[in-house]
């Protein structure tokens, strides 16, 4: 066979590739008259090859696997206080059915980021949601408190292979110039779940034929339904894995001479844990931009969760609304992050322009524009819902507002700086992200808990105005950025520049 010309992205990323270990040096040698297969430059079997409209279709696959994990993140918060009648428990303690699904996601990239990097995005993710559904059902039967959080912390720990893995599946099919649509899309499914769940959660402990069980079996439904779609519709996106494939059926064809160097990779615990634990860590530790940029995604991340609580005192009990009426202002946050997608989309041809005039490497500095913008629109809606949200005298319209320009903030906001992370630190891109994931799942486990004592112990404008203060101090961030980020990225060890 002649030999097929090597391409860049038939290999896994460097570092990928220390999630495993090569084969002794016997074999290394031994290959070295071997062909290595990899893509044509027209070949169809390449991801990014194939047609558009199977791109898309793939995308909302991945988006409604997204979906189903984030929306069990939110689905049980109008049921904290069944909960908590059920269980025996207070309504502070109650919403850690809430928190450990959060913390949950910060531990899950540690197992599934580098399954999906041996075996490929379906080993990934599907299995992952299949125990999801699995654990809801568990949530949904649970006799007791301890069981109802054990089993609501499992269900994140499995809810994050999707969250985690999504984002390089896209990578996988979608050429860094064509993706910004299809991440947008991505970003809806992951933040419009928490905003869309609490309606779906509220609809379910009104009925006294459901319950609060059934904020668990809808979900369950619909991740099982998922998991069957995508079992049978989503293909294998991951080259390495492909190519792989493709060496061990050209060698049963008789091309002895073929190999691929995905498949002598194994698992290395250790790197595991360099890669998503300590050297995230470090990063957050030493390095500024990561440092700075996680932390503003992560609070804005935070907010979001904190409106779970912050709603419901606000609309039901200070309102005196229905508990599906006081869940509809969450359809005001959602068509906030909706409105997010036009700001998102219209950055896109700017940052093309600039990435091409630098020959085409990646600008992160061109991506704080709409950083700084949504800057802006984010602490005027928190101070607007929070001095408005909690006075009955005022209209409901108010807060409901309000919270859709928190909406188009956050996502404006948090989708931008994980493009940032991404395109500063290259080969250690995953590691970056993982740090923002770790933090931003620390922070939206932690705000919910803090959400009723802060709300009736300083009052409702008091306590979203500390938020919206700290809000406005990290405004400065993407300013700060756009005029020293390339001197930052110089001094970085991590950041090729």
């Amino acid at each position: 066979m002649n030999q097929l010309k090597a391409q860049e992205e038939g290999s896994p990323p460097v570092e990928a590739h220390e999630t495993v270990q090569r084969s002794s040096g016997e074999q290394s040698r031994e290959r070295k008259e071997l062909h290595l297969v990899a893509w044509d430059v027209e070949d169809a079997g390449n991801p990014k090859n194939w047609s558009r409209l199977s791109k898309y279709w793939i995308t909302l696959q991945l988006g409604m696997l997204a979906f189903a994990a984030s929306v069990g993140s939110s689905v049980t918060a109008p049921a904290t206080n069944a909960i908590a009648t059920y269980a025996n428990i207070s309504h502070e303690v109650s919403v850690l059915s809430i928190s450990l699904y959060i913390a949950g996601f910060a531990l899950g990239p540690l197992c599934w980021a580098p399954v999906s990097e041996i075996w490929g995005r379906r080993c990934g993710m599907l299995p992952a949601m299949f125990f999801l559904g699995l654990a809801s059902i568990g949530t949904a039967t649970s006799k007791n408190a301890a069981a109802i959080f054990i089993t609501r912390f499992l269900g994140g720990v499995f809810g994050s292979a999707p969250v985690s893995n999504v984002s390089a599946a896209l990578g996988d099919i979608w050429v860094p110039s064509e993706r910004g649509p299809a991440v947008i899309l991505y970003s809806i499914a992951v933040t419009g779940g928490p905003t869309i769940g609490p309606i779906i959660g509220a609809a379910m402990i009104v009925n006294p034929n459901l319950g609060w069980r059934w904020t668990e079996y809808i979900e369950a439904i619909w991740v099982f339904t998922t998991v069957a779609v995508c079992f049978f519709c989503l293909p294998e996106s991951y080259s390495p894995v492909l190519l792989a494939r493709r060496a061990k059926k050209l060698r049963a064809e008789g091309d002895v001479d073929c190999y691929h160097p995905h498949e002598q990779l194994k698992l290395d615990f250790k790197t595991i844990i360099t890669k998503h634990f300590t050297r995230p860590l470090l990063m957050l530790a030493t390095e500024p931009i990561v440092a700075c940029v996680a932390f503003y995604a992560s609070f804005v991340y935070g907010i979001l969760y904190l409106t779970l609580e912050v709603f419901p005192i606000c609309f039901q009990e200070l309102r005196g609304m229905h508990p599906v009426k006081a869940s509809l202002p969450f359809l005001g946050l959602f068509i906030g992050v909706l409105s997010a997608v036009f700001i998102n989309l219209a950055n896109q041809p700017r940052y093309r322009r600039i990435s091409a005039a630098a020959g085409g490497k990646p600008v992160p500095e061109a991506r704080f524009a709409p950083v700084a913008f949504a800057g802006f629109i984010f602490v005027a809606g928190l101070f607007w819902f929070g001095w408005t949200a909690g006075d009955i005298n005022v209209s409901v319209w108010h807060p409901i507002v309000a919270s859709g320009l928190i909406g188009c903030g956050f996502n404006v906001i948090f989708n931008q700086c994980v493009n940032v992370l991404v395109d500063t630190y290259g080969i250690y891109a995953a590691s970056a992200v993982s740090a923002n994931t770790f933090l931003r799942s620390i922070m939206a486990a932690g705000f919910p808990l803090v959400a009723r004592p802060m709300l009736y112990g300083m009052g409702v404008g008091p306590a979203i105005s500390v938020l919206g203060a700290v809000a406005s101090g990290m405004i400065i961030v993407p300013f700060l950025f756009m005029r020293y980020g390339f001197e930052l990225r110089k001094r970085s060890k991590m950041a090729p520049v």
